[in-house]
């Protein structure tokens, strides 16, 4: 048979004609059997004695003419000493084996997960913390790189992003958490070596240093209207976090991660638990008015959740309440541009202004510091184990008084002298 031609062989797809092979010469010709989807052109030769044969492709995708010039290249191939099926067979098998790898590989992300299930979740007192760092910093920057291929100026990369955004503590924090998760790493031989074993905390945030900030009866006038006229991207339960915050004086984690089962709203108690706690210091929370309408509202807002702020859009698989960075993020880009005027404040820096706010009105220092959940040192806080309720709800109810009148833009509210409870 001589060389084939296209209309032959549309002619035989057309009929469904079927056969073994139809030799084009040089050693390519078309296969066309029963149960094939359609021809498919092929090579054979001899290698080291023995007939070899190779794939080339179907009709459908590879032309008679390409199909002529593929088995020309490969003919030259053979004659140089190539087996090209043996060879086309070998990285075949190469590029399996590296999906298979790339598939099982030890990503950084998850070394981090495995970090977290096994040394963390059901071990520290505070795991969503962690997770923070985890998906919020180390993910982002190092999530998708083969944990064996991380190097120090990933790592360098990592904390700079950190620090450029305003978030020297968290670069801190990050650094110290990546250290611990390759090490671990290194103790499931995943790596060799730590890639961030040479960095200290002077190539992160620096040296952390105890802060005074806190926001005076005008600065948090001028916080509440910046929220106010960011309504529409900086939300309403971003909005009631910052008010309960200041508030409650709690810690953001405790409100953030808080569960609807703490809360009594009918007897206004908020009853938090001593592992959900830093001091591991159970403590009932006396909840003013203000606090209570705020929770009532963030209830109707969860729309059936079993926490007081739900994860929103799925934002955290593992974690069923909002990221503890959501409210600072939505600070840094959606309030603190209309604050430039004001020094840089931070979500902590809230609970020293309620203290500070709390002393104002003249509330004994116990009972401000019982406020915050802070032991008290000394004799006194071996012996003296009242608990300040009474005292604590008088001082928060003045406090939610003098902030309800911030927030409504009242800076120049005259404070009235604070009037202690009475005793039980």
């Amino acid at each position: 048979m001589g060389k084939l031609t296209d209309i032959q062989i549309r002619a035989w797809i057309k009929s469904g004609e079927r056969f073994e092979g139809r030799s084009d010469g040089d050693g390519l010709y078309l296969r066309f059997r029963e149960g094939d989807n359609g021809p498919t052109w092929r090579y054979r030769y001899r290698f080291d004695g023995k007939p070899r044969v190779m794939n080339i492709g179907s009709y459908t995708t590879v032309s008679l003419a390409k199909a002529r010039e593929m088995a020309r290249e490969l003919s030259a191939k053979v004659a140089l000493g190539h087996d090209v099926a043996g060879e086309k067979q070998e990285r075949k098998r190469e590029a399996i084996a590296k999906i298979e790898a790339e598939k099982n590989a030890w990503t950084v992300a998850r070394l981090a997960d495995e970090y977290f299930e096994r040394i963390i979740l059901g071990r520290w007192k505070h795991p969503n913390i962690v997770r923070s760092r985890i998906e919020n910093d180390i993910k982002p920057n190092l999530g998708k790189i083969k944990a064996e291929d991380v190097k120090p100026r990933d790592i360098d990369a990592m904390l700079q992003t950190i620090v450029k955004r305003g978030a020297p503590t968290v670069a801190n924090d990050v650094l110290r958490w990546s250290k611990r998760i390759f090490d671990f790493g290194i103790k499931r031989h995943v790596l060799e070596y730590n890639p961030a074993a040479a960095f200290d905390l002077s190539d992160a945030g620096g040296k952390e240093e105890s802060r005074d900030r806190w926001l005076d009866r005008e600065e948090l006038s001028k916080l509440f209207q910046a929220m106010r006229e960011k309504a529409g991207s900086f939300t309403i339960e971003n909005h009631y976090a910052v008010r309960l915050l200041l508030l409650l004086a709690v810690r953001k984690e405790e409100l953030i991660a808080a569960p609807w089962s703490e809360f009594d709203l009918e007897r206004a108690v908020w009853h938090l638990p001593e592992e959900r706690t830093k001091t591991s210091m159970a403590i009932d929370i006396p909840l003013p008015t203000l606090a209570v309408s705020t929770l009532q509202e963030l209830k109707r807002l969860s729309s059936g959740s079993a926490y007081v702020f739900p994860a929103r859009k799925m934002q955290q698989r593992m974690i069923p309440h909002i990221d503890l960075n959501t409210l600072n993020a939505a600070l840094s880009k959606h309030i603190k541009p209309k604050l430039q005027d004001m020094d840089n404040f931070t979500i902590h820096d809230f609970r020293r202004t309620a203290r500070t706010h709390l002393a104002a009105l003249g509330v004994d220092a116990f009972v401000a510091e019982r406020c915050l959940n802070h032991k008290v040192k000394g004799v006194e806080g071996i012996y003296n184990r009242h608990d300040y309720f009474d005292e604590r709800k008088n001082a928060l109810d003045q406090w939610a008084k003098l902030l309800s009148l911030l927030e409504e833009g009242g800076a120049d509210y005259n404070i009235v002298p604070f009037k202690k409870a009475a005793s039980n």
